[in-house]
């Protein structure tokens, strides 16, 4: 008898570098290793969307549309290349009107996608239909999407087999187009048992020809023995990795799934009916990791936590979150964040935790953290408990909804996410080409999508502003190198050292560092101090940083006149924008730091004569 073909999708140049690498992985240094999975068998794909749209414009200074373009012709025409979208907030955390809803199709399209899989991590049907007519009508294929986690323990009213079982009809009654459907577990936190039940509904509701996957993360230690439930279930396929991105934070290895499956009566294939050659999967991976074998593969990437069951979250956000704690040098609170993280699950609705979702539940736990519980809420977390992003699967708690009214001052809504963003000016595509003009930039559509999912990012890459921030291990020794004095320089005294841009007062005594301070950059550090503006008091308001961040904007300049409450400054830290404002009266008589620079909680920023 015939073993039945289990269809792998390659998810190593997507989520796998999302999960690993935060997605900070070059062009130069992939595209070489594709065409040994290609000699494997593997005809099928996850190359883009999802973080690896915005990350690239991010930390490597490349363009999105150009890689598509680049990894198509690597392939040939015929492999099934495919993207990942988050309903109506296609690649970027906000929602979108339906006119970036179906730029981001055509543009996708263009660029020699095939297939996009596209989710609502509210599983809102409103959200998934938008998009989905979106994704049909640019010509491509529609992989219809549940969104599946286990909840914390102790937590019940959702994410169980008969949640799913309503959610996927609620899909198929609006009449939402597709041509597979997928349940996506990006935590990697759902039970076995739970995956055999879902998988086994959804192949009687949806019946033998439908094509069914089933996703999962080796994050909380389970992919493997949930990937052989959902396929004794009946799933025609699952997503899997090759090494060196593979298990830990990301996926089950393709290497490790095959051999799982050895006696059964399935074996690893693609969509031509093929078996995968193994001898050359494993050639694969090693031409892999001799091509990243300079990528600093972060510890937590590759572990099995077992907190991860209460606090789901993603493989692919965990990793982006630790290197921007790294970062901004505040590593030590990932425990005590990621802890945090499951009350915020608890009260915020139940909200599957994967993207945007999964970073307002991180982003609520750092200002827990960080702020004092519930003392600053989250633009993205209070939005979603108002239901500005869609409905929860379960309402939010009612004390939590009225902080989050009154911190942001809005009133909760009922109304559709996509409703609401079709009348917002700043998601219309006259807006965007106003920016584009603005900035004297080319309003191609491609420039106009950049603009709509990386903001003010977006526009500083297109002018060439935008830095390269990947994690290399030649690098890090080199700057390690440069920051150490050389033998018995530097002793008992202070210097400084430049790094990325950076500078650092430096100071050494005995042969070991004693402190690194960040400066001042050197036109604020040499100008003269400013005298105090006429009728101003002489007394200073120092404004110090709230927490560890970058700078994202000034709002002012020295001289001008500010009112208490008036914003000076905007940090980013975690990808929240923080507004920093002034607390008296007066003029801004310095300013200590420039955009772009890194500051640690506490540093001096600005100071303002009242």
């Amino acid at each position: 008898m015939a073993k039945k073909i289990i269809e792998v999708m390659d998810t190593t140049y997507r989520d796998g570098f999302q999960s690993v690498f935060g997605g900070r992985v070059l062009m130069e240094d992939f595209l070489p290793t594709i065409q040994s999975a290609l000699d494997a068998g593997i005809r099928h794909f996850e190359m883009g969307g999802g973080a690896r749209f915005q990350s690239l414009f991010f930390y490597l200074n490349e363009n999105a549309f150009e890689m598509m373009d680049k990894f198509r012709e690597a392939v040939g025409p015929d492999v099934n290349l495919q993207t990942l979208a988050r309903g109506v907030n296609h690649v970027g955390l906000d929602t979108g009107s339906r006119a970036i809803i179906d730029l981001h199709a055509k543009l996708f399209k263009k660029h020699g996608i095939t297939t996009i899989r596209n989710f609502d991590a509210l599983n809102d049907v409103r959200n998934l239909d938008c998009s989905a007519k979106a994704i049909k009508e640019a010509g491509l294929k529609h992989e219809m999407t549940v969104t599946v986690m286990d909840l914390p323990p102790g937590c019940e009213g959702a994410h169980d087999a008969a949640f799913y079982e309503r959610t996927l009809r609620s899909f198929m009654d609006a009449g939402i187009p597709y041509d597979s459907v997928v349940f996506k577990d990006a935590s990697g936190t759902a039970n076995p048992q739970k995956v055999y039940e879902t998988v086994s509904m959804a192949r009687k509701l949806l019946g033998e020809e439908c094509h069914i996957r089933y996703h999962t993360h080796d994050t909380a230690g389970i992919g493997v023995t949930c990937y052989l439930a959902a396929i004794e279930a009946g799933a025609d396929g699952i997503d899997l990795d090759r090494e060196p991105v593979s298990g830990g934070t990301a996926h089950a290895d393709v290497l490790v799934m095959a051999h799982a499956l050895r006696g059964k009566e399935f074996v690893l294939g693609n969509d031509l009916g093929e078996a995968l050659d193994l001898d050359k999967v494993l050639e694969s991976e090693m031409i892999l990791k001799e091509a990243l074998k300079d990528y600093y593969i972060p510890p937590e990437a590759k572990e099995v936590s077992a907190l991860i069951q209460y606090s789901p979250m993603p493989g692919g956000a965990l990793t982006a979150n630790t290197q921007m704690m790294r970062d901004n040098n505040i590593l030590d609170k990932f425990t005590d964040v990621i802890y945090g993280m499951r009350e915020v699950v608890e009260k915020g609705g139940y909200g599957t935790s994967v993207t945007p979702v999964s970073q307002f539940y991180f982003q609520q736990a750092f200002n827990n953290v960080m702020f004092g519980k519930w003392k600053k809420i989250a633009k993205g977390y209070g939005e979603m408990v108002l239901g500005y992003f869609g409905k929860t699967p379960v309402a939010p708690d009612e004390e939590i909804v009225a902080l989050a009214a009154e911190q942001l001052k809005l009133e909760p809504t009922t109304e559709s996410a996509v409703d609401i963003a079709d009348r917002d000016e700043k998601k219309s595509i006259a807006w965007a080409k106003k920016q584009l003009e603005d900035e004297k930039l080319e309003t191609s559509d491609e420039n106009i999508f950049i603009v709509f999912a990386c903001g003010d990012k977006g526009i500083r890459f297109l002018k060439g502003e935008m830095p390269v921030n990947v994690r290399k291990i030649s690098q890090m020794e080199a700057e390690k190198a440069a920051a150490a004095p050389a033998a018995g320089e530097g002793e008992g005294e202070p210097y400084t050292v430049t790094v990325n841009g950076q500078t650092y007062h430096v100071e050494v005594a005995e042969g070991h560092l004693q402190s690194v301070t960040p400066a001042a950059p050197a036109a604020a550090a040499n100008a003269p101090a400013p005298a105090p503006a006429a009728g101003a008091s002489g007394k200073s308001e120092e404004i110090k940083a709230p927490m560890p961040g970058s700078i994202f904007k000034l709002m002012v300049n020295v001289g001008d006149s500010v009112k208490d409450g008036d914003v000076i400054m905007i940090m980013e830290a975690m990808k929240m924008e923080t507004e920093i404002t002034a607390h008296t009266n007066g003029k801004v008589g310095a300013i200590h730091v420039s955009v772009g620079q890194n500051v640690q909680n506490g540093q001096l920023l600005m100071s303002i004569e009242g």
